[in-house]
């Protein structure tokens, strides 16, 4: 395996150089006449250069070819057909409560790269209108060979559930297993290799970048720590590739154009627009230790806020092993109505509320306002427990992506896919 370095830390300012071309940044300034080496400086901004301090996002890359040496894009249909990102109406409206059975890997027979093997469950807005998300999953078995993507619309939140990614960034190199999660912000190139079958999800949004919640009265620390983000170091391949395919993923078609080289040769690079992991091992869970539930909102890694204040595009939430010690309480999730849209995913394990259906590898949606909560089983149980101290989801680990958008099903979630558990009426 690959020797993987990182960088620690969230939102901050890195720079990094492969070793193999000390001083490879150009001293006190971005864009010198020459740069060091000969190589090409190019700046990949993540928002309006008038942004204020604390959202301006950007990096400057020093590579060895500028990436505008490619040839025109063209469509690229066929590819991923079930990869949406526009045309949320092609379903009826089902408010009901759903769930999927795991998704099907490909089969062995055919070879399914990380791009071929996109397939979009549901989602809302406008890529056009830079206002939305998108939930999709990812069923694969090959690795992505002399081709990257990129994605114009969104930033992707990747999931892990079966089988490690190894990514190769402009930034460096990620290597990300279940438990963990990566993050690669909008326009910046990634290819993936596979060590066999390989199923995960994946939360788009198109309205900014993901943030750490704020922590109010918790205070300084807690949750997921900035100190346990990393992101990968800089390392880069010179390698002339006759055909060279770049996908792009742009107003939710996929397009691609050729080059004659690998776009992974950015030998140095500095800012704070980046692509990261994070293991959900190292959140710091924070509960009630004497009565009654706090609000889920306690389990957020990662937000991406709306115009709204307190109200997200989409969190990204948790439910990882922790201690229950709640007094005369009913400690599983409670019965609950919501103005949220709420998608779950079980990566491993036996989520508390849900142990009969929901699976790893399968996921449910309950849509604004549509009741839900523990199945009977889970009730009567817990209704009836002795409640003294004990460990719970050990050995577990869903997750949610929330939104306070009314998210539509595709076609594919909803039909193609044959997934949805007919059975599935409450709970």
């Amino acid at each position: 395996m690959p020797e993987y370095q990182y960088l620690s830390g969230f939102g901050s300012h890195f720079t990094s150089e492969d070793a193999r071309f000390p001083n490879a940044l150009p001293e006190g300034q971005n864009s010198p006449q020459k740069c060091p080496y000969g190589l090409y400086a190019e700046q990949l901004s993540g928002s309006a250069f008038t942004a204020p301090r604390t959202e301006n996002t950007r990096s400057w890359l020093y590579r060895i070819r500028p990436s505008v040496v490619h040839q025109p894009f063209q469509r690229f249909d066929g590819v991923a057909p079930f990869l949406r990102g526009t045309g949320w109406e092609e379903q009826h409206p089902n408010p009901n409560q759903m769930r999927w059975n795991p998704f099907d890997l490909p089969a062995d027979a055919k070879e399914v790269d990380f791009v071929a093997g996109l397939h979009t469950v549901c989602g809302a807005g406008d890529v056009r209108a830079r206002h939305g998300l998108a939930v999709h999953v990812y069923l694969a078995n090959s690795s992505m060979k002399d081709t990257a993507f990129y994605n114009s619309d969104g930033d992707f939140l990747i999931v892990p559930q079966q089988g490690p990614l190894d990514i190769m960034t402009e930034f460096g190199r990620l290597y990300v297993k279940p438990n963990e999660i990566c993050v690669i912000p909008q326009g910046i190139r990634f290819t993936v290799a596979l060590e066999g079958p390989s199923r995960g999800y994946i939360l788009e949004v198109y309205d900014g970048h993901f943030r750490l919640p704020d922590l109010g009265p918790i205070g300084a620390n807690g949750l997921a720590n900035p100190r346990d983000f990393l992101t990968p170091t800089a390392h880069f391949e010179d390698r002339t590739v006759a055909g060279y395919r770049i996908v792009s993923k742009f107003q939710g078609a996929l397009f691609v154009a050729t080059q004659g080289h690998s776009p992974f040769d950015v030998v140095a690079w500095h800012g704070n627009y980046v692509p990261y992991k994070y293991d959900l091992a190292r959140f710091m869970v924070i509960n009630s230790v004497s009565f009654d539930h706090c609000d889920p909102s306690i389990f957020t890694v990662l937000t991406c806020p709306s115009n709204r204040p307190g109200t997200a595009i989409a969190d990204f939430v948790i439910f990882p092993p922790r201690w229950s010690v709640q007094e005369h309480t009913f400690r599983p999730p409670y019965y609950h109505r919501n103005c949220m849209s709420e998608f779950m995913g079980l990566i491993f394990g036996r989520y508390e509320a849900k142990e009969g259906g929901f699976l790893p590898g399968g996921a449910s949606l309950h849509s604004m306002m549509t009741p839900h909560g523990p199945d009977h089983r889970c009730f009567e149980g817990a209704s009836n427990a002795e409640l003294k101290p004990e460990r719970i989801a050990d050995g577990t680990q869903a997750f949610m992506f929330e939104s306070s958008l009314s998210m539509a099903v595709t076609r594919w979630g909803e039909e193609t896919c044959q997934k949805l558990d007919a059975r599935f009426r409450v709970g």
